[in-house]
């Protein structure tokens, strides 16, 4: 028998009954319907004034090398105009199950935090699953990170303070990259934002099978974005730490963590799990679980009570992390 789920927040349940009415609540995850998706996400993309916050920032888009075998990595870059001195970097990995998205989706968030701490935006998009499987969308990322903390001084950044941020998809990747540049003695980041990510491709925690055709990502979306990224290995004995970072042994040696996540969505108990074990492995990590947030809640009713006190204890961390 499938166990009961715990309740949405009031505020957020009303939300969800309004997308379940316009149908939209799950998305359709059928070749078709990820190609609708993705049409859909880039037609919503922000132009250079919006991210600009009235000349705040200089917008550039950018091409740089990619993985070796593979195509140049885009970048969206937003520079402070009037800065003095390399300032910290966010570098943003774009959620959208693997499968959807751009390096201007969901930028506008990051855009307003790097207003706020006069900092550097650095957004990297990377190529997609299913037609490019892992390890093309981890390996884009490093790309763009690597060549990010190489060339910081001349897009006004500071390669000792770069913090990796992604929410969902993203996160998975912005875990996977702080294990990868560990692994290989890349760039050292100070630390790691990850907002409701996507971490475990077994997809069968208690909180996966509590939502099951609840919210807007649930258990049945979740194996179809793994299986994009890991065809028949999903769930499988020899999925890489780079892929899914809950298989990862050792989380040790990893910058300072925040980690959030809604008590009402699939990726509940991975993130709480991975939070611990950065614990228990002799780390750093700041983990919140917003009692009633449904998978991506702060970026569908950003002005509810429960996602403005989530975006503020985002940028309250990354104040204090930078400060440092």
């Amino acid at each position: 028998m499938q166990p009961k789920p715990p309740p949405f927040d009031a505020e957020l349940d009303a939300v969800l009954q309004v997308m379940a009415a316009e149908g939209s609540t799950l998305p359709d995850l059928t070749p078709e319907g990820i190609a609708a998706a993705r049409q859909m996400l880039d037609a919503a993309v922000l132009d250079d004034e919006h991210l600009g916050r009235q000349g705040f920032f200089e917008v550039e888009d950018r091409v740089v090398p990619g993985p070796d075998g593979g195509p140049g990595v885009a970048l969206l870059i937003c520079r402070p105009s009037a800065s003095s001195g390399p300032r910290p970097v966010i570098y943003h990995v774009h959620g959208g199950g693997m499968m959807m998205g751009n390096n201007r989706a969901g930028v506008d968030m990051i855009v307003d935090w790097a207003r706020e701490l006069n900092a550097v935006v650095v957004s990297v998009e990377y190529r997609l699953a299913p037609e490019h499987p892992h390890p093309a969308p981890v390996e884009d990322v490093y790309a763009g990170l690597s060549w990010t903390a190489d060339h910081a001084r001349e897009i006004g950044g500071d390669s000792e303070r770069i913090v990796i941020a992604g929410v969902s998809a993203g996160g998975g990747l912005a875990a996977a990259l702080t294990l990868l540049l560990r692994d290989r003695k890349g760039p050292r980041p100070v630390g790691q934002l990850l907002m409701g990510p996507m971490l475990d491709d077994r997809n069968d925690a208690p909180s996966a099978h509590q939502m099951q055709d609840l919210g807007v990502w649930d258990r049945t979306a979740n194996e179809a974005g793994w299986t994009a990224l890991l065809g028949s290995r999903r769930g499988g004995p020899d999925v890489s730490p780079y892929a899914a970072p809950a298989r990862a042994e050792d989380l040790s040696g990893l910058p300072a963590a925040y980690l959030d996540v809604g008590s009402a969505e699939t990726f509940r108990d991975e993130v709480v799990a991975y939070a611990s074990r950065i614990w228990q492995a002799g780390g750093v990590a700041e983990l919140h679980v917003w009692p009633g947030g449904f998978h991506g809640f702060e970026g569908f009713a950003p002005q509810a009570a429960l996602a403005r006190a989530a975006l503020d204890a985002r940028l309250n961390w990354l104040r204090r992390l930078l400060a440092e």
